[in-house]
């Protein structure tokens, strides 16, 4: 091929040929799990903050502020407390309803709230997607993050309510640390799945909450279940009990609730196993999905 009276043995490099020889990458491509692990890591600040951030301005318009992180789990349980303890009377058979009730309650929500607003995380923030360059991971853990800020101070309250049930500390409110911990763990990872699941589906934002209601009725957070499915085949009762929502309840209640108004005094070593295996499953399963789509998000 000549060309100005210059004889080519070669056609022109293609364009990876020269990104290759001049060091480029393409814009976004996804790293190695381990170097995405690592800038996750290096963020860890911008999600701290990030978090902080949403946090505070998420009421700004409201006369109680953030008041409204604890109010409203709070209202929820006095409504199901009429409802269900009073007219329907699924208080019948536990000593402390209340405590029971209330527990349920907050540990369902932090699951509930972390999963609704992962769903959201990605397809909300399009526009600081396609202007910045950062693992796309950091918008479901500010989520994440800031459930967790949420779930910390509505101990606090959920603790003055079990000790004015005369659920006095002890030992074993030690334990309510490795609870949190597992369920951060799982809900970490099912906020990674939502935040897929929306960035691909703008109908998973309006189904997920039926989902959610139905998982809740199915968790003991209102009543035993046992009790009320009584005449349900057994291996359904088994499978209720062995989910995972039901297992961070029944933890986080006996930690809380004494003896008497527990039922019992220990669980069995399988619920713990059930609570870290759920929460190892739920984590690297979530990861590996989110991971798989990196390249994929805001590009629609």
């Amino acid at each position: 091929m000549a060309l100005d009276g210059v004889t080519r043995d070669r056609p022109d490099p293609g364009a990876a040929e020269l990104a290759s020889q001049y060091g480029l990458s393409v814009t976004g491509a996804r790293p190695g799990v381990i170097e995405y692990i690592r800038r996750l890591w290096r963020h860890r600040y911008f999600i701290a903050e990030f978090a902080k951030a949403r946090s505070t301005t998420k009421y700004t318009q409201a006369r109680l502020g953030g008041f409204w992180f604890v109010l409203t789990p709070l209202l929820n349980a006095a409504v199901y407390y009429v409802i269900f303890g009073l007219l329907l009377g699924t208080s019948r058979g536990v000593a402390d309803f209340i405590s029971f009730l209330v527990t349920g309650v907050f540990v369902f929500t932090f699951t509930r709230d972390t999963v609704t607003s992962g769903v959201k995380s990605i397809s909300s923030e399009r526009g600081l997607i396609r202007a910045l360059h950062f693992p796309r991971a950091v918008l479901p853990l500010t989520q994440v993050s800031m459930k967790f800020r949420q779930i910390m101070i509505s101990m606090v309250v959920l603790m003055v309510i079990v000790m004015a049930r005369a659920n006095y500390p002890d030992w074993e409110w030690l334990l309510i640390f490795p609870v949190l911990a597992l369920q951060l763990m799982f809900n970490t990872g099912l906020a990674l799945w939502a935040a897929r699941l929306g960035s691909k589906s703008s109908d998973a934002a309006q189904w997920l909450p039926f989902v959610l209601r139905a998982w809740m009725y199915g968790s003991g957070v209102l009543y035993l279940v046992e009790d009320r499915a009584a005449n349900a085949p057994a291996w359904a009762l088994h499978l209720l009990d062995m989910q995972p929502a039901a297992v961070y309840i029944d933890l986080m209640r006996f930690a809380l609730m004494n003896t008497e108004n527990f039922g019992t005094e220990y669980l069995p070593d399988h619920v713990w196993m059930l609570a870290l295996g759920w929460a190892l499953l739920s984590l690297v399963a979530g990861f590996v999905y989110f991971y798989r789509a990196e390249e994929e998000y805001g590009r629609d």
